[in-house]
């Protein structure tokens, strides 16, 4: 039965195909290709309910580090299902075709229906163009253990873009692969415009909407693992949110896009704002991080110290300060065991900003103070979030936690201390542990009265049998987790989450 539904739907699918076509595809030549868009798709469906028993939120580690599919407050939950067919199903061929989609109904999240995925990847040889939003992972850091990148991190929704990516290592040195190089460059728009308008309304305060994004990275490694166990990997990231309209309830209403020109402003950061005088900034806002990844591959074990170093303009792009400001860890994957799989390590220090004093040149006073950097701030935008949630690192606690509507981070300057640990006692179970203790200072401009601590724990087990009670239980997955946190800065929280999975094969590999 199930593999006369499977071909059915692709005889459907590749009608609509045909018939859709303007370039009068011949079926002898064109339909197998067209049939090989619908090789290797697969399908995921999972449910997630979440309840907290004591505290004011959902606990921290319950609700970070999930792409956005997951709510701040008490008592969420959600269902998705999703269709997709991954690039790498085409790696044979020169031209590469990877497309998904996936919808989520929730409850107490920031949204009630939503698409958090619908992206199409075309690649040929090496590199690829990807539209739409896409789930993509941060560079250099763990996502199940880290606490995650400060610039591009795995905490919000995905945004909807256009980028054109070199996604995997190539060699600009020859056959040895001494030095290989990756990146991307893209451009898209924030979807949350009436989350944003909504929260700043009631808060009587200034909004943009229909905001443009840029995003850009470049990675280089040198050395070659396979010639030598030492790697060393760095890269820059960089990306800005410009353009769209100012607002206010009084009823002022501007437009702060500038024309094309603003798409090559905030490539190289420069330009200023609409409306500003004599003190300018950089168009937009600007943020990124300098990367740094060391790794030694051992025999059946490695080793990863790492350091990413965000900047909100070019004080710290530059180091002109040398401040200290940053996050620093170390990963160990350790040799195949039953009780721990893999140890990560991480110290996060944001309090510098490149000092407490801000003050452009004039005419007065020539020389430029560049304090204040204000993490995740701006004063024009809502600071580097979307739908509410930090685009980057989550100890950057998120606007979604300000009972006030609010849109401002409260808290960036602030030391935290990470441990986390994963491992797999049996082929159907794995576990994570992660333990985070953060002081927080508040900002440089809204300085909390006493530093704030706040310690915040997730257990969480992950359950997936092969078969179970004498039935095929491959692609399922259950997952229990615990989580509480402790302290003046979220309170106290507790609750637990529990998740069914199920993934597979829709339209197997003919």
């Amino acid at each position: 039965m199930y593999q006369g539904l499977h071909s059915g739907v692709r005889l459907a699918l590749l009608s609509i195909c045909v018939a859709a076509s303007p370039l009068g595809l011949r079926a002898d030549r064109d339909i197998p290709f067209l049939a090989s868009l619908l090789d290797s798709v697969s399908y995921s469906a999972d449910a997630s309910m979440t309840v907290s028993t004591g505290g004011k939120y959902t606990p921290f580690w319950l609700t970070s580090n999930r792409y956005g599919m997951s709510g701040a407050r008490t008592d969420n939950g959600h269902m998705a299902v999703g269709v997709f067919r991954d690039i790498s199903a085409d790696s044979a061929r020169l031209w590469k075709v990877g497309y998904g989609v996936e919808l989520a109904a929730a409850h107490h999240y920031t949204s009630d229906v939503f698409l958090q995925q619908y992206y199409l990847d075309l690649g040929y040889r090496k590199v690829r163009l990807s539209a739409g939003a896409k789930e993509r992972p941060a560079a250099f850091k763990d996502a199940e253990l880290s606490t995650g990148s400060q610039t591009l991190g795995i905490n919000a929704r995905p945004i909807p873009e256009f980028r054109f990516e070199v996604p995997d290592y190539i060699s600009i040195s020859g056959r040895r692969k001494i030095v290989s190089v990756r990146g991307h460059f893209g451009y898209g728009l924030l979807s949350d415009n009436h989350w944003v308008s909504s929260r700043a309304r009631r808060a009587d305060l200034q909004y943009v909407q229909h905001v443009l994004y840029h995003s850009k990275a470049g990675y280089m490694r040198i050395g070659n693992p396979e010639l030598f166990p030492l790697t060393l990997e760095g890269g820059l990231e960089m990306a800005a949110t410009f353009g769209g309209r100012l607002r206010r309830n009084d009823g002022f209403n501007t437009s702060l896009y500038g024309g094309l020109v603003d798409f090559f402003d905030v490539v190289f950061g420069v330009g200023h704002d609409k409306g500003q005088t004599d003190y300018k900034n950089s168009k937009g806002n600007t943020v990124g991080s300098w990367l740094l990844n060391l790794t030694y591959y051992g025999h059946g074990w490695q080793a990863r110290a790492y350091y990413d170093h965000f900047f909100e303009d070019h004080s710290g792009l530059l180091y002109k300060y040398g401040d200290y400001d940053g996050l620093y860890g170390i990963e160990v994957t350790l040799p195949r065991n039953r009780v721990v799989s893999k140890v990560v390590g991480e110290y996060i220090y944001t309090r510098f900003q490149s000092g407490a004093m801000y003050h452009d040149h004039t005419a007065l006073f020539p020389r430029n103070i560049a304090g204040l950097d204000d993490y995740y701030n701006h004063s024009l935008y809502v600071g580097w979030q979307h739908w509410g949630m930090a685009i980057g690192n989550p100890l950057f606690l998120s606007p979604v936690y300000n009972s006030d509507n609010n849109l401002y981070f409260r808290s960036n300057r602030f030391s935290a201390q990470h441990i986390a640990l994963s491992g797999d006692p049996s082929s159907s179970l794995h576990y994570r542990l992660l333990y985070t203790v953060s002081r927080q200072w508040g900002t440089y401009f809204y300085p909390y009265d006493d530093v704030r601590y706040q310690r915040s724990m997730l257990g969480e087990i992950t359950f997936s049998p092969r078969r179970l009670f004498g039935l095929d239980t491959r692609g399922w997955s259950g997952v229990c987790a615990f989580a509480f946190d402790y302290g003046s800065h979220t309170g106290n929280n507790s609750g637990f989450q529990i998740a069914i999975r199920k993934q597979g094969l829709l339209l197997p590999k003919r």
